[in-house]
């Protein structure tokens, strides 16, 4: 049986992770991370394509792998028209959307369909995304707001929040399709989900900004005052705060974490205060997805990269323990999710979704609103 070779690609946003899979083997496994102050020098996320393509290529060098060996690139991805779930042949369609960011999400995993896209085209090969930030899951009672024609839309980290899940549903010796479970992922962004028997019914817009604050976004933020702030702010420069240039950046300078908790480690208070900010409405997320559920709910779980402080676990469980048992999983279990399923498309197991080009969702069944 042939052997195939596959690029899972990771662009978040504050670093780029590149895995190259032999089979299920992995055969390298890097991690960039990027201070925000490099990324924002780039005004658009469109404009991080050479940036990023080039730390892909220096990374292959590294570990002397021809890209034109690789059967297939695979790439987190977001921004196009909402998504369902699984695994999508990416093509010029969703390449096209992703780049215009026709969904209206702006947030970096749209580069791993970009690129791998791009690779794809270079080298001949098929090009595939899994379970992109816009897939949507949403029940209608998540979507509607109190303004006629705007509607809330999942953008949060599904990849990672729904291999995390399954994961832990095998754990369990149960299917994910048959649990209750909130997954909370604690990085750059933040993202809460009420998961109900396999479906990602409600959360927060965390790929814009909603919800907490975290290193990059700057989380909830009363209307009035965001509306005075645009008085003497562009749109654009908001936009940038939302999910690029807010949390961390804005109140502290930095959006490494690990710089920030040292500080938290030597008694700064002004740190101390944002990082613990950060936790408690975390916790207030959390809290709005039991109700979700009802209260039943099989397990609360944490994973991305911040989950690997201590004291945000522990934060988490002080004011939440009560919700259901904690499961922590710092970081992701992105790349794997990201190559498996190729895997089985390259060897006829599985046929890839296609790309619509139409929204999942298209309004109320017989309602007008």
């Amino acid at each position: 049986m042939k052997t195939f070779r596959i690029l899972a690609i990771n662009p978040g946003s504050t670093s780029t992770k590149v895995s190259l899979f032999e089979d299920e083997k992995v055969v390298f496994e890097r991690s960039l991370f990027h201070e925000a102050s490099v990324l924002l020098k780039f005004p658009h996320v469109n404009g991080q394509m050479p940036f990023r393509r080039g730390v892909i290529l220096e990374m292959l060098a590294a570990e002397g792998v021809d890209p034109a060996s690789i059967d297939a690139f695979v790439g987190r991805g977001g921004s196009a028209c909402t998504q369902p779930g699984g695994l999508t042949a990416v093509d010029q369609k969703l390449y096209d959307d992703t780049v215009a960011a026709v969904g209206g999400s702006e947030h970096p995993a749209k580069l791993g369909v970009m690129l791998a896209w791009t690779f794809a085209q270079e080298f001949g090969r098929p090009a595939f995304t899994l379970n992109p930030t816009n897939v949507d899951e949403f029940s209608d009672l998540a979507r509607l707001t109190g303004i006629r024609g705007i509607y809330r839309v999942s953008h949060s980290h599904v990849l990672n929040q729904k291999a995390v899940a399954e994961f832990h549903a095998s754990k369990l010796g149960r299917r994910y399709e048959d649990c209750n479970f909130i997954v909370a992922h604690i990085d750059g962004g933040i993202t809460v989900a009420a998961h109900e028997h396999g479906r990602m019914v409600d959360g927060n817009m965390g790929a814009d900004g909603e919800g907490s604050f975290s290193p990059t976004r700057i989380g909830y933020v009363p209307v009035p005052q965001l509306i005075d702030y645009l008085e003497s702010h562009s749109p654009d420069e908001v936009r940038r705060k939302c999910s690029r240039a807010g949390g961390f950046v804005d109140l502290l300078g930095t959006s490494n974490s690990d710089v920030v908790h040292a500080m938290v480690d030597k008694g700064d208070k002004k740190a101390t205060l944002v990082w613990n900010t950060m936790i408690y409405q975390t916790c207030k997320l959390i809290g709005e997805m039991s109700t979700v559920l009802r209260g039943k709910v099989d397990a609360l779980l944490l994973t991305g990269g911040l989950v690997r402080f201590a004291d945000v676990v522990e934060g988490v469980k002080e004011r939440c323990g009560f919700i259901a048992p904690i499961s922590a999983y710092p970081g992701e279990m992105e790349q794997e999710a990201l190559a498996l399923p190729a895997l089985k498309a390259l060897r006829g197991e599985i046929k890839p979704l296609a790309y619509t080009g139409r929204n999942v969702w298209n309004g109320f069944e017989g309602i007008d609103l």
